[in-house]
């Protein structure tokens, strides 16, 4: 069983209605709703990788939180196991997001509760509740 080792970032800003978050709906099959991440390449740190994903997939380029972020692994379906870091990233300004239009077919600012709707996973949804007990204690 090999291990695919993933990092991105639960990028989130604060608007009208509080906090709201950054979800992608992946090209792939399924379209499944999830947060900017990929596969780290070389011998880039999960930062690094967070970093890259972002602007691969939004064009944004935005600081990468490192002192918080939770993680996750769980088995695929091909046998492999993968796990998984998300750091958090505040977008402060009105950046425009341009997508990647190869492997994100959408996206959209939810609120907490919108956004633990919209998510596909429950690992994500999990993942989410951290970060937000997080960013609002």
């Amino acid at each position: 069983m090999a291990i695919e080792i993933t990092s991105g970032a639960v990028v989130y800003r604060h608007g009208d209605n509080g906090i709201e978050y950054l979800l992608l709906e992946s090209q792939n099959k399924g379209h499944f709703w999830g947060f900017p991440k990929g596969h780290v390449e070389g011998d880039e740190s999960l930062e690094e990788t967070a970093a890259r994903e972002i602007k691969e997939e939004t064009q944004l380029v935005l600081p990468i939180d490192t002192s918080f972020h939770v993680y996750t692994e769980y088995d695929l379906p091909n046998g492999n196991r993968k796990q998984m870091t998300l750091f958090t990233a505040d977008l402060t300004n009105k950046e425009d997001i341009h997508l990647q239009a190869e492997e994100i077919k959408n996206c959209g600012w939810f609120t907490y509760n919108e956004a633990r709707q919209q998510l596909t996973y429950d690992n994500l949804k999990e993942l989410l509740d951290q970060v937000n007990a997080h960013l609002t204690k």
